[in-house]
């Protein structure tokens, strides 16, 4: 693997990373919503992704290995609603229940101080490679 592909595996990390923490702050703006009807009520979303790995040409001539992380998708949480009996809500149902959003605060700020330091190790990995490149370009000076 070349050292140029360095930047092609962190970038797509730090794509992903910003796609869980963009999932995160939405799933975290949304924790308190409710509704009276249990099929429009916000569930928590979450990125899926898949490891990217060319195993095929495991030789030093293979150049052009793909590696690196891939957003498969983001899938809503299976996790049931929070139905509380609140007759006097103005989005209560016929039978005065309002159904609450499935996030729970704690994961999602555990998925979010997760994601940031991830996504600072990415920049670190980047920021490496790039003075690696540049101590070998001043080697021939």
């Amino acid at each position: 693997m070349s050292l140029f592909n360095v930047f092609n595996v962190a970038g797509s990390g730090l794509n992903a990373e910003t796609i869980r923490l963009n999932t995160t702050a939405s799933n975290l703006a949304n924790a308190e919503s409710v509704n009276g009807d249990l099929t429009k009520v916000y569930r928590a979303r979450h990125p899926v992704f898949q490891a990217m790995m060319d195993t095929a040409d495991t030789s030093f001539e293979n150049q052009d290995a793909s590696s690196g992380v891939r957003v498969l998708g983001i899938v809503e949480s299976a996790a049931p609603p929070v139905k509380t009996y609140q007759p006097d809500h103005p989005l209560a149902d016929k039978d005065g229940f309002v159904y609450s959003s499935n996030v729970n605060s704690i994961e999602e700020m555990t998925n979010m101080i997760s994601a940031n330091r991830s996504f600072a190790t990415d920049i670190e990995a980047i920021n490496t490679a790039r003075d690696l490149l540049l101590k070998v370009i001043s080697m021939g000076h």
